[in-house]
């Protein structure tokens, strides 16, 4: 079975959770997140949790996507990144506003990794940007962040739907570009700001989706993923491009 390029927030309560749900999605998706308040709270333990029930699932193990968003001084930043080498990670993620030294630093540290730059948070519109001093609007100050990310050595880009089209003609085309603030036609926002369907986001030329409520938050989690799925690998097959993602 083909799986579609989504990656399946997995913002469990507990690990007994994370591990129920990475074993219903996993036959149908790319990738496994494991976020900042999963982490903190259960360290190691929830990537291997992750990585093990997916593998139990069936087949290879999906890709872990380490979504720790790293923001500081670029010693810092390349220390903690070293320091999670052995959960070999395909993603891990940084601000780019951190600075071009900040990114180059972290993917010196995890050269097999893809590091992923976070340009514009999704719960933030225009006028948060404004508020916190930072120049927009958010299309801009997206692309801008993109540019400088992929020229300090990252090798993917979390933008929100609304971005990647701008951002795709950007940046080279071997940079993966992700995407959350993904929500089906119909589904709530919930604290999303800057949102687009899966196949909207697809069409824009977004090569991974992260989704997280509209799965873990159904009745029947491995069937909502099953559902997306197909929906996922028809747009593709639409867009007439690779199935999957590089990891």
């Amino acid at each position: 079975m083909t799986r579609a390029p989504i990656a399946v927030a997995l913002d469990a309560p507990s690990l007994d959770v994370l591990e129920d749900w990475s074993s219903a999605v996993s036959p149908f998706v790319s990738t496994l997140k494991v976020g900042l308040e999963v982490f903190c709270r259960d360290g190691v333990a929830a990537v291997s949790a992750a990585r093990a029930a997916g593998a139990a699932a069936g087949g290879a193990s999906p890709a872990i996507f380490l979504d720790l968003k790293l923001h500081d001084i670029p010693a810092t930043v390349a220390g903690a990144a070293g320091a999670v080498a052995h959960l070999d990670p395909a993603f891990l993620t940084v601000h780019a506003a951190g600075g071009a030294e900040m990114i180059s630093a972290a993917a010196r540290a995890l050269p097999d990794t893809r590091i992923t730059a976070v340009t514009v948070l999704t719960s933030l519109d225009d006028e948060a940007l404004e508020a916190i001093g930072m120049v927009g609007p958010a299309l801009d100050a997206a692309v801008r962040l993109a540019v400088l990310a992929t020229r300090a050595g990252a090798g993917a880009i979390v933008c929100s739907p609304r971005e990647v089209a701008a951002i795709r003609s950007a940046v080279a085309h071997d940079i993966v570009l992700i995407t959350p603030g993904v929500r089906p036609a119909g589904a709530s926002a919930d604290d999303q700001r800057r949102t687009a369907t899966p196949e909207q986001a697809l069409a824009d030329g977004a090569d991974l989706l992260v989704i997280g409520r509209p799965i873990t938050g159904a009745r029947d989690v491995g069937a909502a993923a099953s559902e997306l799925s197909a929906a996922c690998l028809a747009a593709l097959q639409a867009r007439g491009t690779r199935l999957g993602v590089p990891t």
